[in-house]
């Protein structure tokens, strides 16, 4: 089945291009990676989203990571619903604040202070901005195809979106706001080690996600977080970890967890909005301490501390970490996942490269491993658009770039997983 968006859908996408850019208030959102229209969701409940036809399709997207108990958890619902009751927004400190600090820098052991601000984009923008200031020096280094927000310096060979459209960086950027701004091959640790020392004494930051999700799913190779760790501490440059899609994700202390390895400051987000908007910058006390009004570095958010975000946020990662299997039972539920879309692979004959950790994971389209922004360029993008439409029209909802991740949530059931299952052999019949 090649047909995509029902007639509420395209109705509403017609309706929505007249009125928003693309139709749609984020740019992956809008198909124009795998054709089509896009769906436009109604509904959500446990793995599962409903769209504005009534068409049911097993989640993996998980609303690009947050929903990682399944959509509307009763628990989350509820407690949004007893904030809301209060107020939904008062300008002013709130306890639930103070609780979600206090949760976040017991849970992370790097984090010693922590700033809560809006979005995934704000924590790393503010971050940036915060090792230079502490630092007084100018240069960021950044990974091809790591993806860390729109921000206007961070808009070089940048992963997500920017990769599903062709665009390498943004126009409305001035070359000047990125002269500072170094990249280098992810898992090269030759050429970062060459760019420190030719920048020796100018590099304010380093940033990295410690797993790469936005050019899909790249795993840093053996060693190499811990090359970052190093070499940043011998420069005196900030080591910044991107957790914003890993933290609370691949584990309760994150990738840097699993690595053993504590960065300077760490951005958070996704999973600790509890799907609602979010964000976190935290790390070090020395540093966080130049943050105002303890220091010269300027950063304020009128929604900053949002008391339904912080409540759904809370009550999300009490659930995840008072559950000492959870973890463990959705590593198992990823490797399901894995397993059986390898096996349909192989049965069809398609050749593919699937990346896991835990319980994200992007099937690529492509032979031999990938392993950094070149190789995973490599994908059949035409084949994906064709496996993406094919999953859809069989009930399973994907992210529509080859450049992202899958989610699997404790919501999905070996019932649904069985679906998906069927549904992924089914349609890599049809590839070969």
């Amino acid at each position: 089945m090649d047909t995509i968006a029902g007639n509420r859908s395209r109705t509403l996408y017609e309706r929505a291009s007249k009125h928003i850019p693309g139709g749609v208030n984020s740019p992956v959102r809008a198909f124009r990676a795998v054709g089509g229209n896009p769906l436009f969701i109604d509904r959500a409940q446990g793995a599962l989203v409903f769209d504005a036809d009534g068409n049911e399709y097993v989640d993996f997207v998980g609303s690009w990571g947050p929903m990682i108990l399944g959509h509307a958890h009763p628990r989350v619902i509820e407690a949004i619903r007893r904030a809301a009751e209060k107020g939904t927004s008062f300008g002013a400190p709130s306890e639930p604040e103070v609780d979600m600090a206090e949760l976040l820098c017991k849970a992370i052991p790097s984090i010693e202070m922590v700033r809560l601000v809006n979005s995934g984009t704000e924590a790393a923008m503010s971050a940036v901005r915060l090792a230079r200031g502490f630092t007084g020096r100018s240069h960021v280094i950044k990974f091809e195809g790591c993806y860390h927000g729109h921000v206007d310096a961070l808009l070089a060979k940048a992963g997500s979106g920017a990769l599903t459209l062709g665009l390498p960086d943004s126009a409305g950027v001035p070359r000047e706001v990125t002269q500072h701004t170094v990249t280098v091959p992810y898992n090269d640790p030759a050429a970062l080690e060459s760019v420190v020392k030719q920048l020796d004494g100018q590099v304010a930051a380093l940033l990295v996600e410690p797993v790469a999700g936005n050019m899909g799913v790249v795993l840093p190779e053996p060693g190499f977080l811990e090359f970052l760790r190093a070499i940043t501490e011998r420069h005196g440059i900030v080591l910044i970890c991107d957790e914003i899609i890993t933290g609370f994700r691949v584990g309760p202390t994150g990738m840097q967890g699993l690595a053993g390895i504590k960065p300077d400051l760490t951005l958070l987000g996704k999973i600790i909005g509890g799907g609602l908007p979010v964000g976190a910058y935290g790390g070090r006390r020395d540093i966080m301490e130049h943050v105002a009004p303890l220091g010269p570095v300027y950063q304020a958010g009128t929604l900053s501390g949002n008391p339904l975000a912080v409540t759904a946020g809370l009550e999300t990662l009490r659930i995840l970490l008072e559950d000492a299997t959870f973890y463990q039972r959705l590593e198992e539920k990823g490797r399901q996942v894995a397993e059986s879309l390898l096996s349909a692979a192989r049965a069809a004959g398609v050749p593919v490269t699937l990346n896991r950790q835990g319980s994200m994971m992007t099937l690529f389209f492509t032979e031999g491993p990938v392993t950094d922004f070149a190789s995973a360029k490599r994908a059949d993008v035409d084949r994906f658009g064709r496996w993406f439409r094919g999953m859809l029209g069989a009930g399973v909802n994907l992210a529509p770039s080859q450049f992202e991740a899958a989610f699997v949530g404790a919501a999905h059931t070996d019932a649904l997983l069985e679906r998906a299952a069927t549904a992924a052999a089914s349609v890599m019949k049809e590839l070969s």
